[in-house]
């Protein structure tokens, strides 16, 4: 009998949310899981990792660990030699809210698994659809629908160098109406800075604005989710934008 694959499971809403919780149990059927994640909340830092200070970190059970670092870190802790054995795959989330089209760039969430795609390891990040304060939280429904892709992701194979940013329906899983591939949408943010001032008179700051909109388009991740589908988009890490590198070649590149 073969060996129980090793699920690294990590998060940037941190090692108390109900999502990683729901996340791992369900994973549980599917292999040994390990849990490294930030002892806080570290939404939005994208793919930072900590460089100038030490990380320190905390055994709260069998399996489970928890570090002052960033959602990068986790996976590199448990990819990069701070566990015994190197996991098979890493798996983030199940983040608290959305991550679609330009949120993909901000998220902690999807740079755990981007890191974990950097490590050599299958990965994907995890997202429920929240969008409505006090709304109910399907978690467990959403954790049933992330096991049943990280399962097709151990049946299969990931397609060549990408990873996976899965976002799930906040709806039972009766409700959900399939999976399907789709392609990153297009996010509309009109943030602005918010000056405000505190009662010793001190200016400080906040960036905020509107609820972000997007562009309705077919088989984009906000299509599918308006669908009560699971979107599965596969990302990488290559930024390039093959189509301009002729038009660029084209300029007079030879500077004075």
């Amino acid at each position: 009998m073969s060996e129980r694959k090793r699920i690294l499971v990590t998060n940037d809403d941190g090692i108390h949310s109900p999502g990683i919780q729901a996340l791992a149990d369900a994973l549980e059927e599917l292999g040994e899981v390990w849990i490294i994640a930030p002892d806080r909340e570290r939404s939005a830092v994208s793919h930072s990792f900590t460089m100038n200070h030490p990380i320190r970190a905390h055994h709260l059970r069998e399996r489970v660990y928890m570090i002052d670092g960033t959602p990068a870190d986790c996976v590199m802790f448990g990819a990069r030699g701070y566990l015994e054995h190197k996991p098979d795959f890493v798996v983030s989330g199940i983040n608290r809210g959305p991550n679609l089209g330009i949120d993909t760039v901000y998220s902690g969430t999807v740079a755990a698994a981007h890191e974990g795609h950097l490590c050599g390891l299958p990965s994907a990040a995890f997202s429920l659809n929240l969008t409505k304060p006090g709304e109910v939280m399907h978690f467990a429904d959403a954790a049933r629908a992330a096991k049943a892709v990280v399962k097709m992701m151990m049946e299969k194979t990931t397609p060549a160098g990408t990873f996976l940013n899965v976002n799930i329906p906040n709806v039972p899983y009766e409700e959900m109406r399939g999976a399907v591939a789709t392609r990153l949408g297009q996010r509309i943010y009109r943030d602005t800075i918010i000056r405000r001032v505190d009662p010793q008179g001190k200016e400080y700051f906040w960036i905020g604005g509107e609820a972000p909109t997007w562009v309705k388009a077919e088989g984009d991740d906000f299509h599918a989710l308006e669908q009560n589908k699971i979107s599965i988009t596969p990302l990488g890490q290559d930024f390039t934008q093959h189509h301009a590198i002729p038009e660029l070649d084209r300029w007079d590149l030879n500077l004075p």
